[in-house]
C-alpha cells in the first residue's frame, strides 16, 4: 500500500510540484510524520494537511523541514516561493468565481427589478465581479440614514476631543513643562537603519535561520563554550540582530544541540552527518540570557552559559554558524 495519496488534481503545477518534493525529502529521511512535527515544531496534523496538498505550508515550516532533513534551503526556498506565487493565483481565481457565483444569484432572484441582464461579461467585467448590483427602494434610503448617523457621531466625537486638548492647554501655566514625547516614538524615530543584508532584529529573528537572515557577518560572537566529550557546545551571539544560537563542533550524527532562554521556548536540531550543526536563532536581550546544552548519542551532555560580549574591539566578527549540510571554518 502507498504511503501517500494522489495529489488533488486541481493543483497548481508548481504546488503539486512543490507538494511531491516535501514528500521525497520526508521519504528519503526515513522519518514518519510524527517524528517529522517533533523536530520542527509543528503540529502533525498541519504536516498531513502540508504533504496532503490542502494547506501550503510556511516558510519557516519549510527551513525547518531542511534542517531537521539536512537539506539545502536554497533551492527548496526558490521552490516555496515559486508555489506560494501560484497559491495566491488560484485564492484570486476562487474568490473571483465566487463573486461573480453571488452577483449572478442576485441577477437572478426572484423579484429582482428590470429587464434580465446578459449573461456575457460586463464591460467592466472586474468591478462586476467585486460589486454585486445593487437593488432600488427603501434599502437605499436605510443605508443613507445609517451613513449619516455614523458620520453625525463621529463629528460629534471629534469636537469633544477637541474641546478636551483646549481646555488642557488653557489650563496649563507657562512655567509648567510639556510632556515629554513616547519613548517608544523616540526610539523608533532614532532607531538606526539594519546594514546591507540584515533581515531582522530581535524578536523577528526568533525561529529564523542565522545565516539566511544575514545575522553571521555582524559582529558575531561566541560569547560561551564548553566542551563535552570529543565535541564543543558554543553559545553564538549577534550584536546587530540581538539573538543567539547555539553551535555544536566535531559533531557525530545522533547528537543534538539546542539553545534556550528565560520565559522562551527552544530550538533543538539533530545531526545527521559529520558537521557542525547549528540551530534556529532565539531573541534575547543580552548574551548572557542564552544558554546552549548539547546531547551526544553516546549519552555524554553539557551546557554553555552565555556571558557578556566583549566590545567591538574583541568582537569575533565574520564566518557561517555553522550546520547541517555546512562546515565551517575560521570561526
Amino acid at each position: 500500500m502507498p504511503r501517500w495519496k494522489a495529489l488533488p488534481d486541481e493543483l497548481d503545477p508548481q504546488v503539486r510540484e512543490f507538494a511531491s518534493q516535501l514528500r521525497r525529502l520526508v521519504d528519503r529521511s526515513g522519518l514518519s510524520v510524527a517524528a517529522v512535527a517533533e523536530r520542527t515544531g509543528y503540529s502533525r496534523t498541519s504536516w498531513e494537511r502540508y504533504l496532503a496538498g490542502r494547506l501550503l505550508a510556511p516558510k519557516a515550516a519549510v527551513l525547518a523541514l531542511a534542517e531537521v532533513t539536512g537539506t539545502s534551503p536554497v533551492h527548496l526556498t526558490t521552490m516555496w516561493e515559486l508555489a506560494e506565487r501560484a497559491w495566491s493565483r488560484s485564492e484570486q481565481r476562487h474568490e473571483r468565481m465566487t463573486e461573480a457565483a453571488r452577483a449572478d444569484r442576485a441577477r437572478t432572484a426572484p423579484g429582482a427589478s428590470g429587464p434580465a441582464r446578459p449573461t456575457g461579461p460586463p464591460a467592466d467585467e472586474g468591478a462586476a465581479e467585486r460589486r454585486p448590483p445593487r437593488a432600488p427602494g427603501p434599502p437605499s434610503g436605510r443605508h443613507r440614514r445609517r451613513i449619516v448617523m455614523f458620520l453625525a457621531g463621529v463629528i460629534g466625537a471629534l469636537l469633544v476631543i477637541t474641546s478636551a486638548v483646549l481646555l488642557t492647554d488653557l489650563g496649563r501655566s507657562d512655567d509648567q513643562p510639556r510632556a515629554a514625547p513616547s519613548p517608544s516614538r523616540s526610539a523608533s524615530a532614532s532607531a538606526p537603519a539594519l546594514p546591507a543584508g540584515v533581515k531582522c532584529v530581535a524578536a523577528f529573528c526568533t525561529g529564523q535561520d542565522p545565516e539566511l537572515m544575514g545575522c553571521t557577518d555582524k559582529l558575531v560572537q561566541t560569547v560561551g563554550s564548553a566542551k563535552v566529550g570529543a565535541s564543543v557546545v558554543e553559545v553564538r551571539y549577534s550584536r546587530i540582530c540581538r539573538a543567539a544560537w547555539a553551535r555544536l563542533k566535531q559533531v557525530a550524527p545522533g547528537d543534538r544541540v539546542e539553545i534556550s532562554a528565560p520565559a522562551a521556548a527552544g530550538y533543538r536540531v539533530v545531526a545527521d552527518a559529520y558537521r557542525d550543526t547549528y540551530t534556529r536563532m532565539l531573541a534575547v536581550q543580552g548574551p548572557a540570557g542564552a544558554r546552549a546544552c548539547a546531547t551526544l548519542k553516546s549519552g555524554r551532555s553539557g551546557c554553555a552559559a552565555g556571558r557578556a560580549a566583549a566590545g567591538p574591539s574583541g568582537a569575533a566578527t565574520g564566518g557561517r554558524p555553522g550546520g547541517s549540510g555546512t562546515t565551517t571554518t575560521g570561526q
